[in-house]
């Protein structure tokens, strides 16, 4: 797992990912599907049902800080590690130091909102034969 050690809003944090910029949308660009008309409530598609993300300057949010996307291939050393992977990549997560580091897990769809979903998902597990459920 790349790890970086970095200051987040004056905090000694770690960023860290599962090195699959292959597989890296960007949250404003990773495909989804809509449950309502809330926008804020979708679900981000998993691995195996993309492609290949789009590589370095081709993502919906080009740059942060103006830095892009570090790679199009897999990342095993956090020092190729940015400030797009912390404030864009939706597979990158932020903790601090010495604080357990929970990577998002994209081998199954993600809902935006899990809350809203955990009821639903457990219903249509058993009857279409999966959904993500963070609480599971």
């Amino acid at each position: 797992m790349p790890q970086k050690a970095i200051v987040w809003f004056g905090r000694d944090c770690t960023l860290a990912c599962d090195g699959r910029c292959d597989k890296a949308w960007g949250i404003n660009g990773r495909p989804s599907h809509a449950f309502s008309d809330d926008p804020d409530d979708y679900v981000y598609l998993a691995d195996g049902e993309l492609g290949n993300a789009p590589g370095p300057g081709e993502t919906a949010i080009c740059s942060e800080g103006g830095h892009m996307k570090p790679s199009a291939t897999i990342v095993t050393n956090g020092k190729a590690m940015n400030k797009w992977c912390s404030r864009e990549c939706e597979r990158s997560t932020i903790a601090e130091v010495g604080d357990r580091l929970r990577l998002p897990d994209f081998s199954r769809p993600r809902p935006n909102m899990p809350h809203r979903r955990t009821t639903d998902c457990r219903a249509r597990r058993s009857a279409e034969g999966g959904c993500v459920d963070d609480e599971a």
